[in-house]
């Protein structure tokens, strides 16, 4: 007998070190990952290119927090050129739907001209951020998501930042891969404290937030 999949098993499973995936867009089951080698991002270890923080100081995006959740969740979702499919199914979308109405998932939206370019989602339980996707339909607009993530957890007193899995886009900004026992040592230790989310940040704080750490990198 499958176990039904819910919103409280999702939390619990999370706290082992699973989370949930789907083989396609349109398949209807979802199955559990713990990969033997996990990808986090140090939070006080975050690289900001120059590039980057030029955009950021242009304005050219407005950040916001909790504003459009499930508008960053379908465009996660969404196939692109490059991503022919996703693995985010409905089920997916409905579970992480009734955590961000509970207060645990969060997104961080960017706008441009009022319209919808880029974001990320994922789960706070405890000081750990659980990063399940970003989009950017704009050069750019994922980026500066997980900049403004960063300032928030930073300012927040989060310790742990899971990226899940190691990408060439995640790596530039610091991601790194750890092994499975020293991630559940780490989220361990991160479940006995209490982060607060809490924004968004306006150009000034971020900076200063990102720039409080030593060993926040620029180049």
């Amino acid at each position: 007998m499958t176990t039904e999949i819910t919103a409280d098993l999702l939390l619990k499973a999370y706290a082992y070190g699973d989370f949930p995936m789907a083989k396609s867009r349109g398949d209807t089951d979802v199955f559990w990952v713990q990969p033997k080698l996990r990808g986090v991002l140090p939070l006080d270890a975050f690289h900001l290119p120059r590039s980057l923080r030029k955009r950021l100081r242009q304005g050219s995006f407005t950040v916001t927090i909790d504003q459009d959740f499930i508008g960053v969740m379908a465009g996660c979702a969404e196939a692109t050129e490059t991503r022919a499919d996703t693995w985010i199914n409905d089920r997916i979308i409905q579970l992480f739907t009734e955590l961000y109405e509970a207060g645990v998932a969060h997104s961080v939206e960017v706008w441009k001209d009022d319209v919808l370019v880029g974001g990320l989602y994922g789960l706070a339980m405890g000081s750990a951020f659980f990063g399940e996707s970003m989009f950017s339909r704009e050069t750019d607009a994922s980026k500066v998501a997980l900049t403004h993530l960063v300032g928030l957890l930073k300012q927040g007193g989060f310790t742990l930042l899971d990226t899940q899995f190691i990408t060439d886009h995640l790596k530039q900004f610091g991601t790194i891969e750890i092994s499975q026992q020293e991630y559940l040592a780490q989220l361990s230790e991160a479940l006995t404290q209490k982060g607060r989310f809490e924004g968004p940040l306006s150009q000034r704080d971020l900076e200063a937030v990102l720039l409080s750490q030593r060993n926040t990198q620029i180049s």
